[in-house]
């Protein structure tokens, strides 16, 4: 798996960092960015789609 490097705000990282752990719903900060991005990435395919923009091979 390909390793991404990112800069980001300390209060966004805070946030972030609330909802990993044993009682959070996230496993690891590396977890909860990736599920971000895949919940971002569908979004941006519905849009798509909507709009007649989305490939039929996807």
């Amino acid at each position: 798996m390909p390793k991404v490097s990112l800069d980001m705000p300390a209060q966004l990282l805070e946030d972030m960092k609330n909802h990993v752990g044993d009682d959070g719903k996230f496993v690891s900060v590396a977890d909860a960015i990736r599920t971000a991005c895949r919940k971002l990435l569908d979004q941006l395919d519905a849009i798509d789609a909507r709009h007649g923009r989305l490939e039929e091979s996807q």
